[in-house]
């Protein structure tokens, strides 16, 4: 019975005919991770209609046999690019896709060098991309799990916000407690945020400690069987007053918008058009500094972006984050967060901790 990666190759070589190349590279640890199996940190897969083949280097190899199934492995020598362009010559290849995004102007020299002047190197990004942007039944199983786990610490963690409380020390729990309850590390560096710092949308944790009436940003993901999981929750420490109540309840009713939005043949621009539309009748439409999601997979940001004007349209099988937030500098922010998969007759809510406002 074929594994799940021989019908993601088999998949991809559909794909590679209708772009019409005879070879795809993947460079990326995301695209050789879901074509292979391979979690080492080095390498690429020279993937054809036939066959597929890892290059990697001694550190790798064994564990490239242990973990992969129905490909060839070699062991690079010097290049890895040269040798992986030797690969496409040596098979006969004639057009080779490669994303431009990834492959550096020198990588493509040494590309070409190794398959010599027959071969075409073909800029072509987003075939592996767009398989791993729809989701078949195990993985929104793995990603329902990791969702429920950020949950889960992010919870545990919210008795830690006392007067005095560093946001390093809180950030630091929070991924001891991640791994400790199985997940194999952050999918990104915890956002943990105190006062005016709140308003800085990816505000790294700092030695700054909490004081009585401050907002509280908490961004948090895990990385739990290889899938991540990302989610958002906004804390008063104190009695909120009346702008962070209403700040607050225009950010809950633009992200429940926005959710309410996402079915299968929605515009990923529609979207975020809908949190745009609540936050602009609260006047707070130019408090809203980023995009309102974004894809979420084997990496924490992948296909499809969930922003302005965004013509892709959601399939089944998508997972997006929705994360509309006001931000105003000196103040603080306010971002609620949750991971919602696409079926082709409903959405689900992957992450399942409440949205309403903690005031502590």
């Amino acid at each position: 019975m074929p594994t799940q990666f021989q019908n993601r190759r088999r998949a991809l070589a559909v794909e590679m005919r209708r772009a019409e190349v005879d070879g795809l590279l993947a460079a990326t640890p995301a695209n050789w991770f879901y074509l292979t199996g391979f979690t080492g940190e080095a390498g690429a897969v020279l993937a054809t209609s036939r066959k597929a083949t890892l290059v990697t280097d001694g550190r790798f190899t064994a564990q490239a046999r242990e973990e992969t199934t129905g490909i060839s492995i070699v062991q690079q020598k010097e290049s890895l690019f040269q040798r992986v362009g030797e690969l496409a010559r040596s098979s006969g290849l004639r057009r080779v896709g490669f994303d431009p995004d990834i492959v550096t102007v020198a990588q493509r020299k040494s590309l070409q060098r190794g398959s010599g002047p027959k071969c075409r190197w073909i800029s072509m990004g987003g075939l592996v991309e767009a398989l791993r942007s729809r989701k078949d039944g195990a993985e929104l199983a793995l990603m329902r799990k990791a969702a429920i786990l950020v949950g889960e610490v992010l919870e545990s963690v919210i008795p830690m916000l006392k007067p005095g409380v560093r946001e390093m020390e809180v950030a630091a729990e929070i991924e001891y407690r991640m791994r400790k309850h199985g997940a194999s590390g952050p999918a990104f560096e915890s956002i943990v945020a105190f006062g005016a710092r709140s308003a800085l949308p990816h505000a790294r944790p700092t030695s700054k400690r909490l004081k009585k009436n401050e907002l509280v940003v908490l961004d948090v993901g895990v990385i739990l069987c290889h899938y991540c999981s990302d989610m958002t929750r906004t804390v008063y420490f104190g009695r909120a007053p009346e702008r962070v109540r209403t700040w607050y309840k225009a950010v809950q009713e633009a992200q429940s918008a926005a959710i309410h939005s996402v079915k299968a043949g929605v515009t990923c621009g529609e979207v975020d058009a809908a949190a745009r539309q609540v936050l602009a009748s609260y006047k707070l439409g130019n408090l809203f500094v980023h995009s309102t999601g974004h894809g979420l997979g084997l990496e924490v940001h992948e296909n499809p972006r969930v922003a302005r004007d965004q013509k892709q349209v959601l399939e089944p099988g998508n997972v997006i984050t929705i994360e509309p937030g006001v931000y105003l500098g000196g103040f603080g922010g306010i971002r609620i967060e949750d991971d919602v998969a696409v079926h082709s007759d409903r959405r689900e809510v992957l992450t399942r901790t409440p949205r309403n406002l903690i005031e502590l």
